[in-house]
């Protein structure tokens, strides 16, 4: 697993197109919104800015560019030369994974420790790590059932406009309008929650046990995606 992960990292660097994707599109405007934090705080809240940064970094630096991964080394056959080591299928995928998924989470992290410099420490940062964490497992487990629908990577650049887009408006929806109206749609919604729970670990006022239920669909995303994924995932390219 170890191996994959490392030969991924290795692949990853030596792309231009992923690291565009994985680096240079989440990074860019994270800092507009660091940069410009008193508009979105006005517009929102500080914790909305951590939120669009946060999904930002899942939706493009996560998300795209593994839906791009699975779907290359697919093509490639890669995939299919793998399954012929003594490899497990999980250790495979986990390997394939685990670079991106880990760079995903450090730029995060240095975000939103950034816009923390800049503004101040969120108000909880155990809340806000599990809203990271499940934030990133839920957008990954989306990539993972995405790639069983994407032929190729030049195909994964519109099958991952829907969920990516659609994640980042909800993102947007929920952190400027809240909670307060369509409660229940909102959350249900995947990223609402994951949104609903960055704005009370960055904002406060909240307490600790209300906000830990808005795991609960985040982790039902997970689950939902995670059975299409292993429903769906092909590892030999369509005939």
């Amino acid at each position: 697993m170890l191996s994959i992960a490392l030969s991924e990292l290795t692949q990853i660097f030596r792309n231009r197109t992923v690291l565009l994707t994985s680096f240079v599109i989440p990074i860019a405007p994270s800092a507009f919104f660091i940069y410009r934090h008193g508009l979105f705080a006005d517009l929102g809240s500080l914790g909305y800015i951590a939120a669009m940064a946060i999904f930002t970094v899942a939706a493009f630096g996560l998300y795209t560019t593994a839906v791009t991964t699975l779907a290359s080394r697919r093509q490639t056959l890669f995939l299919k030369r793998l399954r012929s080591t003594p490899a497990s299928d999980a250790a495979i995928l986990v390997g394939l994974m685990l670079p991106v998924t880990v760079l995903a989470l450090v730029q995060g992290v240095v975000i939103l420790a950034a816009l923390a410099a800049v503004t101040g420490a969120p108000s909880s940062l155990p809340l806000l790590a599990a809203a990271i964490v499940s934030t990133m497992a839920m957008m990954l487990a989306l990539g993972m059932a995405t790639a069983g629908l994407t032929n190729s990577p030049e195909h994964a650049q519109v099958t991952t406009l829907p969920v990516s887009l659609g994640a980042i408006g909800v993102a947007t929806w929920v952190g400027i309008t809240g909670t307060e109206e369509l409660t229940q749609l909102k959350r249900a919604l995947p990223g609402g929650s994951a949104t609903e729970l960055i704005l009370n670990a960055w904002n406060g006022g909240v307490p600790v046990a209300d906000s830990l239920q808005l795991l609960l669909p985040t982790l039902a995303w997970v689950a939902v995606a995670f059975a299409l994924a292993s429903r769906m995932f092909r590892w030999e390219p369509r005939r």
